[in-house]
């Protein structure tokens, strides 16, 4: 489900003085590949009223639906909700997503769609969870039984790993659109709020997005396994007494859609060395590129190569860039983390790149900043501006107006793909992916997919210097770094050819890239996982949940009440445990007394969790855990084996207990041994 843009993406070109111009070309639905579906919603926009024409596009195998406010019987002002995907306030970002949100639910329905599980990719569309939520009232549900019920049915994937990128909106703001939401539901308008309310931060009266997200879906998780480590700790604060690695927002590393992105030459050696569906093939399908012919492969990253050339000077110019050049490439969103200007901190180094006459590099640049950012337009200027220069004009270009075909050109002719973003800021970054498919080593900060997939063989990491706290001198740093891996491995290797003019090892190095690469990278990979690890878990609990008039969704509200009301008086009051120095592998008996606070045995699980432990106690790594059983009313007992020599740390835990849990710290509830 999205929305119809009337304007759609920008347009950009650059202007005589190198600044980033925008045009918004309107769209005509009827010109497109779309197909009214007769289908109109209506959804309430404070004292007015928003009507939804409901789109139809086949994507492939996939069936997408896009609402469109652009309707003669709507005011003006929501006919202007569709307009633009970027523009207007924070009023008109809150009226979009309440269209793609409410609206989209209200679409799916009026279709006789009944999906059993809800995503939502980030906040844009969350107010479909409390849409979800009325419904449920209205059927006779209470609003906390109700939120059990869509809970076991919702994933939520976050997507940006700072506080800054995430949609909050004002108290009044939200008064005028959802006071009225919150009475038909039957709750106070501040219990509606604090929804969205994070408990760390008390003095923010604005609703979070990201966190209604978390609270309403039962299942959440980030795009690499990086931003789910930077996600866990963003938000354990929802969480406070749960250790930031157990916080419940686990991490899919997102990957490509292969053929949209892959050149047909490579494609064509894939086939013949991985197999006919290499998009989805294992990883010893795809160690046959091993035997790819070393001359078949040049010939074809040649091809694609001087097809990237003759693009460039068919919209550019016939003086620029070189087709038997190393060239290397930028392309993506202008936001200032992603250090586009990195490489024009040190210009000379550049220059000296740029215009060695045995051993050429040449760099394209592409990508959009946004509309209002300011500092982004100023990054694409400062390229600009620079390409222009004479002595180095026809080797480094910036490609206006980057699209999907000029991204794919990019890709199928690049030799190397850049990244260099400030650790850890970049949630994933997928377009390396696609590049690596293709054949095109990465050389890149380890950030995103890149941190977990590199392996020191498949392309290149650019020394991070996080530890740095002086932004200016951390950059230094790292543009250092990056020329030191140009100057000394990446050029050479490019230029160290056989009696034939191939580059032998350049191309072992290739392999490698698709060897490790090319499994994982794929959205065949990603869908599995989101099948396996999210979309069926949650299929079953919204079934379980809904069952029987929502049976068990009625008893695990009850029973969550029931549990917070008591935990106070939840403690674990006295631990018993063999301190004395281990050797590892032995065998030690651990007894904790915990106040129950009037809940029964079964409520509970009393865990031990061991490993080892610094000068100061904490432990080192995250600690393994084993379950204590109950040997009496309030005793409970377990063993453990010491995992290694040295200074070994045990403390015990309670946390609640319940079969319809998703996860043992959903309720953020922990009563830890004093």
């Amino acid at each position: 489900i999205g929305l119809l843009y009337a304007e759609g993406y920008f347009r950009q070109r650059l202007n005589a003085d190198g600044y980033q111009e925008e045009r918004f070309p309107r769209l005509d639905p009827h010109g497109l590949a779309l197909t009214p579906t007769g289908v109109q919603v209506s959804i309430e926009m404070a004292d007015d009223i928003a009507r939804l024409n409901v789109w139809e596009v086949t994507v492939g195998r996939v069936t997408l639906y896009l609402l469109d406010a652009a309707v003669d019987s709507n005011s003006p002002e929501v006919a202007a909700i569709t307009n633009r995907l970027y523009g207007g306030d924070i009023e008109h970002r809150l009226r979009q997503e309440m269209v793609l949100g409410i609206g989209g639910v209200r679409a799916l329905r009026a279709l006789g769609l009944n999906p059993q599980v809800f995503h939502t990719n980030e906040g844009h569309a969350g107010f479909l969870a409390l849409e979800r939520i009325r419904e449920l009232v209205v059927s006779g549900l209470t609003f906390a039984e109700a939120i059990e019920v869509v809970r076991a049915g919702g994933v939520f994937t976050t997507h940006t790993p700072v506080p800054a990128g995430i949609d909050r909106f004002p108290y009044d703001l939200m008064l005028k659109y959802f006071g009225n939401f919150a009475t038909s539901i039957g709750v106070e308008f501040d219990e509606l709020m604090a929804v969205g309310r994070r408990p760390d931060e008390p003095a923010d009266d604005r609703f979070n997005m990201a966190v209604m997200g978390l609270r309403l879906a039962g299942r959440s998780n980030g795009v690499a396994q990086l931003h789910g480590a930077v996600s866990r700790e963003m938000f354990q604060g929802m969480w406070p007494d749960v250790s930031v690695e157990e916080v419940p927002i686990g991490a899919i590393t997102n990957g490509v859609h292969a053929h949209t992105w892959v050149s047909d030459g490579i494609a064509d050696l894939l086939a013949n060395s991985v197999g006919p569906v290499w998009d989805g093939a294992d990883k010893a399908s795809w160690a046959g590129v091993a035997k790819l012919s070393p001359t078949e492969v040049w010939a074809t990253r040649t091809k694609g190569r001087s097809d990237l050339v003759s693009f460039v000077r068919s919209n550019f110019g016939e003086a620029l860039l070189d087709p038997q050049a190393l060239t290397i490439g930028f392309a993506r969103r202008f936001a200032t983390y992603k250090r586009a200007t990195l490489l024009l901190s040190q210009p000379e180094r550049l220059r000296r790149l740029l215009l060695d006459a045995d051993r050429p590099v040449q760099f394209i640049f592409a990508g959009k900043a946004h509309p209002a950012d300011q500092p982004g337009k100023d990054m694409i200027r400062e390229i600009e501006l620079f390409a222009r220069q004479h002595e180095v004009g026809n080797r480094i270009v910036f490609l206006q107006d980057y699209d999907m075909a000029v991204a794919r050109t990019m890709f199928h002719g690049c030799d190397v793909w850049l990244n260099n973003p400030r650790r850890p800021l970049e949630a994933c970054g997928t377009s390396g992916m696609k590049a690596a498919l293709n054949g095109v080593l990465n050389c890149s900060i380890l950030d995103g997919w890149w941190d977990e997939c590199y392996d020191g063989h498949n392309g290149w990491a650019i020394a991070s210097a996080g530890d740095d706290a002086d932004i200016g001198r951390r950059d230094l740093r790292e543009g250092t770094s990056l020329f030191g891996l140009l100057e000394r491995e990446i050029v050479p290797l490019f230029y160290d050819r056989d009696a034939h003019g191939v580059p032998i090892q350049w191309i072992n190095k290739m392999k490698d890239n698709w060897c490790s690469l090319g499994p994982f990278v794929t959205a065949a990979r990603m869908v599995r996982e989101y099948t396996s690890e999210l979309y069926e878990p949650a299929a079953a609990s919204a079934t379980s949940m809904l069952g029987d008039n929502a049976a068990r969704g009625k008893a695990l509200s009850q029973w969550k009440r029931h549990v917070a009301s008591a935990w106070a008086d939840v403690k674990v009051v006295d631990l018993d445990v063999d301190t004395t120095a281990a050797h590892e592998g032995d065998r030690r008996v651990v007894r904790a007394n915990v106040e129950l606070g009037g809940l029964d045995t079964g409520e509970i699980t009393v865990q031990a969790l061991h490993g080892p432990i610094d000068s100061t106690g904490s432990f080192i790594n995250t600690p393994a855990t084993v379950t204590l059983l109950p040997t009496g009313s309030d005793a409970f007992e377990g063993a453990y084996a010491v995992g290694e020599a040295g200074p070994y740390g045990v403390t015990v835990r309670a946390i609640p207990h319940h079969d319809d849990l998703i996860s043992p710290m959903e309720m953020g509830l922990v009563a830890w041994a004093r």
